[in-house]
Formats: structure tokens, C-alpha cells, sequence
């Protein structure tokens, strides 16, 4: 009997958590959503763990496919390593002003 409660109150906090996106979503009709860099990570992370059809069921504020395209240009740039190349010779550390060299006494 506890069980058959709890499943109902499960349900109902699905349904709950299910309809306030579509509501959200609503409100924000023809209007884009502008999401933060930590949002997407955020999201994209926990779409990570749910499959394209599950994410097509569940009213989310993006489409599956863009939360896809989030999580596959996380991980591109975990491993890009363009921001830390340079073009040309590697920087050396400039010499101490006066420093005296051996070879420029004689």
C-alpha cells in the first residue's frame, strides 16, 4: 500500500516537472532563449545520460539534437589543442636588465 502511494506521488512530480518547461517554453514563444556557457555545459551534461528518443519525450526547453550538438562540442573542445599552439618560434623568458654577459666585456 506505501508503495502504490509512493509510485502515485512519483507521478506526480513527473507530470509536475514535465508540464513547467512546457509552460516556460510558452511564455518564451518566438522569443530565443540565450543560454550561458555553464548552462549548456550544464544540460548537456545531464542529457549525456538519456537517449534521443527519451529527451523527445520529455518537453525540454531545446531540442535533443541541439543538446547532442552541446555535449559533442564539450568534449571537441576538451581535446582541441588550437588555444594552446602559436604560429612560429617559442617564447623564451627575456633576460634580467642588467645582466652582464662574459662575452660582451671583451
Amino acid at each position: 500500500m506505501l508503495a502504490g502511494w509512493m509510485r502515485r506521488e512519483q507521478r506526480a512530480v513527473i507530470e509536475y516537472l514535465l508540464t513547467e518547461p512546457a509552460v516556460q517554453r510558452e511564455l518564451n514563444a518566438g522569443k530565443r532563449l540565450l543560454f550561458t556557457d555553464a548552462q549548456r555545459r550544464k544540460l548537456a551534461r545531464a542529457a549525456k545520460r538519456l537517449s534521443r528518443k527519451t529527451l523527445a519525450g520529455i518537453a525540454t526547453l531545446v531540442t535533443p539534437d541541439t543538446l547532442v550538438r552541446w555535449y559533442r562540442e564539450r568534449v571537441a573542445a576538451k581535446y582541441d589543442g588550437s588555444g594552446r599552439c602559436r604560429p612560429g618560434r617559442a617564447r623564451t623568458a627575456p633576460a634580467p636588465r642588467g645582466t652582464v654577459y662574459p662575452a660582451q666585456g671583451a
